[in-house]
């Protein structure tokens, strides 16, 4: 099936995102697992849901990396799983079937890469935006936008250049970190995907002015600052407190004017 060209706006957009390492899934995340399984993970399963639920899209793919292995739970070898109604988590084949740490995945990329081109083939859309996390994912998404003449845009959570950076600072030697972090090659894939990129998407000004700016590449016209949202469906209406003493009335509890007509010690939530 060949695949075809983008969405039209009856239709709504098709959104892939790419976000490899990690133990991804899209209930009971294990964050702190691991240093890979952390806040990256929450961010890009609750932005598929989030981006899926605007009405002016029909879809949102979410790539990762399929996982066998006794080590970790079977669910991360499941190829498809469902994150809303129009919005599906997909483990793509990437290197060997165990779980790999970030900076043993680099040799695996490329054949990521075509293993999402025949994704797309079989879902027969080009999608509209490719939206990348973490420089693994804008390596593979640079090739993916450029060979499909398609927008990318990259949130890179961290950067090579800043921790290589501090490390250097407190004492690490060159050699050492380069067999242990790949940095050079992480910094080469992030260079390419700002290069590549038409949005950089960060959580801070100052990651903007300070971390992005010591690239080759950066681009502040290019970059804008979306601080990560909260799910408010997870918390309730707060309920009135009962103090215990006058004293607390007047401090913590906070009486205020508004509860001036309440009983002694039922302190109404303003």
């Amino acid at each position: 099936m060949a695949i075809q060209s983008s969405s039209n706006e009856r239709e709504g957009l098709y959104l892939l995102m790419i976000s490899i390492h990690g133990l991804v899934r899209g209930t009971d995340i294990e964050l702190g697992r691991d240093a890979d399984t952390g806040g990256q993970v929450k961010y890009v399963v609750e932005q598929a849901r989030a981006l899926a639920a605007h009405p002016g899209v029909a879809r949102v793919d979410l790539l990762t990396r399929q996982i066998y292995d006794r080590r970790v739970d079977p669910g991360y070898a499941a190829p498809v799983e469902a994150l809303s109604s129009n919005a599906e988590l997909y483990r793509i084949r990437c290197g060997p079937r165990r779980y790999l740490h970030k900076e043993s995945l680099w040799p695996h990329l490329d054949g990521f890469t075509d293993a999402c081109l025949l994704h797309l083939r079989g879902v027969g859309r080009i999608p509209d935006v490719v939206h990348c996390h973490y420089a693994d994912a804008g390596y593979v998404g640079s090739q993916l936008a450029t060979l499909l003449g398609v927008p990318m845009i990259f949130t890179g959570h961290s950067l090579g250049r800043v921790k290589q950076s501090r490390l250097l600072e407190n004492g690490r030697q060159q050699d050492s970190l380069e067999r242990k972090y790949h940095f050079f090659q992480r910094i080469e894939a992030e260079e390419r995907a700002l290069e590549t990129a038409a949005l950089v998407i960060s959580s801070t000004h100052q990651e903007v002015d300070e971390q992005y700016a010591v690239y080759d590449h950066y681009q502040p016209d290019r970059m804008v600052v979306i601080p990560p949202g909260v799910d408010l469906g997870r918390f309730s209406p707060p309920r009135a407190q009962r103090c215990t003493s006058p004293e607390r009335a007047k401090g913590p509890c906070g009486a205020t004017p508004a509860n001036a007509g309440a009983p002694w010690g039922w302190i109404v939530p303003r």
